[in-house]
């Protein structure tokens, strides 16, 4: 049995990316996008920064489309959620008493 490399070039790949950017942010328009590819899984990962107080929100919002892209259409897209580091290390200075 053969495993299928995928790179960012692929057309499937750009498509997923497209859509999940897409529906990320028409719910979160402020979101940012970054591409890489990883290897703990193999595949390409899609980070997205969100600035919310809970990243947990962001995943109804697409992870049933992330499923089918990778169950379905058999293609290795994961995505990472990220605050910006200015609202994290607010939260720090928060838990710290320093601001």
């Amino acid at each position: 049995m053969s495993v299928e490399h995928f790179t960012l070039e692929d057309p499937r790949i750009q498509g997923a990316l497209t859509e999940l950017q897409s529906i990320i942010k028409k719910h979160f328009p402020q979101a940012t996008f970054e591409v890489s590819e990883g290897d703990d899984p193999c595949g390409i990962y899609l980070t997205a920064t969100v600035d919310v107080d809970n990243l947990t929100t962001i995943i109804d919002v697409f992870s049933d489309r992330l499923v089918d892209i990778q169950v379905e259409e058999g293609l290795p897209v994961h995505v990472i959620l990220v605050q910006p580091l200015e609202q994290v290390m607010e939260e720090l200075r928060r838990e710290r008493g320093l601001a």
